[in-house]
Parts: structure tokens; C-alpha cells; sequence
């Protein structure tokens, strides 16, 4: 081959390629999910309001066990204020995240996230279960990997985790516009790497190359999703997975994902810890 026939990548760029190092990553991909099928999720809060999983009929119950709710991508506690509630009605100790609006560097959010499943771990004198939901799903699974003295077990709801992003066009568009128009409130601690493949913080190092813990950790996922790849939601071991049928936001109030919570809070560590065993030794 010819100089003049070799492939020259940069030409292919486009000006706002070159000025952007990170324009390109293959830790974001576009994943075209149903986003329409959002405006539904005001029909689950109902459908949980009339279902007796609400009043926690139904469902196993907890013995005063620690909880910490994570929430996901722009939202915050606010958006779990309803499972914080139920699951203090089933018997649960539940807290949460102290996580105001969930639109800052995913790292930071994660340093401050330790501190409060440490102080919880403090005030109860007892290993934390963690549940999380979108981006909060993946806080939890960092948090578990650099604490794992101190979480109990880890249940996400339509979390990402398996690709540093795989969502629709238009929520990897709106991290774009908050790294691009931080301020005081928003993003304040963004960079331009951030939430990207190219960053080396210890949140994107524990998504990309995640170590082993031996902790239980079950994931709720949805194949209507219209936010996040529910390929990409899920755990390796199969026998981890719970599948409903909801939108991602509506997760946090689906009944079908308040039983499979509750389920995965009353399943015992010793039976989780027997069937990773034996996995290992196939």
C-alpha cells in the first residue's frame, strides 16, 4: 500500500472530533431503547398504590437489616422516598443516600457514598445491603468492590454495569450538555473525561475492570427499558436475574421489582455464597 492509499483516521474527523481527545470512546455506545415507553411510568406508581405488595402483603420481611438506597442519573432520594418507606414497612432499616440530585462526577458520588454506608455501618453495628437503581446501581457495585468489609449484598434495578455507558442517544446526551454548562449546581466537579472509557478514576477503573468480591449481588432488569440496554443490566450467573416488564423509571415503583427486591433481601448469604462456589469449581 501506497502513503497516499493508507487510511489517515484523523481526516475522518470532524473539527469537534479534534478539538475533543474523547469524542470517540467505546465505553459509550448509543443503544437505541424504547424512551417513549417512559411516559408510562406514571401508570406503575399506580399499579403499586393498588397492589398488596405496597402493604407488604405477600412478600418476605426483614429483622431491622441496614438498607441504603442509591438513586440513578438526575434524579434523588426523593425518587425513593416510596421504596424507603416500604421497606421500613416490611421490617427493613432503611436509609438513604443523602444524594441530592445525582448529576456530579460519578467518582465524587462515590466518595461520598462510602462515607454514608460507613456511617450507617457505625449506627448499626452491622453489614449494609445496598439497592440502586440506573447510575445508582453502578455506585453501589463500586462501593461494594472498595468496602466489601462493610456491604452485605448488592441489588440493582436496571443499572448499566456490564458497559461503562450503553444508553439512549438522549441521556448520554443531556452528561454531554451538564459537562458542557457545569456550574455551582450542576456537574460542578465534571471533566471532560468523565463518565467516559478514557477516565482513570477509581469509579470508571471499578466498572471497566471490576474485581472479584465475594458478595451477593442480584440485578433487576427489564427488557423494556427505555433508558438503559437491558443486556447490559445483567449478571453473569443467570440464577442473579430477575426479569420485569416496566420502564426504567417506573423501577422504582414497579410492584413485580418490590417483590423481586424483597425477595433478594430475605435470600440467605450462605445459599448465594454455596452456588458461587460451586461456579467456581466448574
Amino acid at each position: 500500500m501506497s502513503a497516499g492509499d493508507e487510511y489517515n483516521e484523523t481526516a475522518a474527523l470532524t473539527p469537534d472530533d479534534l478539538a475533543n481527545p474523547f469524542a470517540h470512546d467505546p465505553a459509550v455506545e448509543h443503544a437505541l431503547t424504547p424512551l417513549w415507553r417512559e411516559a408510562k411510568w406514571g401508570l406503575e406508581w399506580l399499579r403499586l398504590r393498588m397492589s398488596p405488595v405496597y402493604w407488604g402483603h405477600g412478600v418476605p420481611h426483614g429483622n431491622g437489616e441496614p438498607v441504603v438506597l442509591v438513586p440513578g442519573f438526575m434524579t434523588g432520594d426523593l425518587m425513593l422516598l416510596e421504596m424507603h418507606r416500604w421497606l421500613r414497612r416490611i421490617g427493613y432499616n432503611s436509609f438513604l443516600s443523602r444524594i441530592v440530585w445525582n448529576n456530579d462526577c460519578p467518582d465524587k458520588t462515590a466518595q461520598a457514598l462510602m462515607r454514608r454506608v460507613r456511617g450507617v455501618h457505625r449506627e448499626t453495628g452491622a453489614k449494609v445491603r445496598l439497592i440502586g437503581h440506573s447510575l445508582g446501581g453502578m455506585l453501589s457495585k463500586c462501593i461494594a468492590q472498595d468496602a466489601s468489609d462493610i456491604v452485605e449484598r448488592v441489588i440493582t434495578m436496571g443499572s448499566p454495569f456490564r458497559a461503562m455507558v450503553q444508553a439512549h442517544p438522549a441521556v448520554i446526551g443531556v452528561w454531554d450538555q451538564l459537562k458542557a454548562n457545569q456550574s455551582g449546581l450542576v456537574g460542578r466537579n465534571l471533566h471532560v473525561s468523565c463518565g467516559t472509557g478514557y477516565c482513570m478514576c477509581g469509579f470508571v477503573r471499578n466498572m471497566l475492570n471490576p474485581k472479584p468480591v465475594h458478595i451477593p449481588q442480584f440485578a433487576v432488569y427489564s427488557r423494556t427499558d427505555g433508558v438503559a440496554h437491558w443486556r447490559c443490566c445483567l449478571e453473569e450467573d443467570s440464577s442473579r436475574n430477575t426479569e420485569v416488564h416496566c420502564t426504567h423509571i417506573g423501577m422504582v415503583f414497579h410492584p413485580g421489582v418490590y417483590q423481586a427486591v424483597a425477595k433478594r433481601l430475605a435470600q440467605t448469604v450462605r445459599q448465594a455464597t454455596r452456588h458461587d462456589e460451586a461456579m467456581e469449581t466448574r
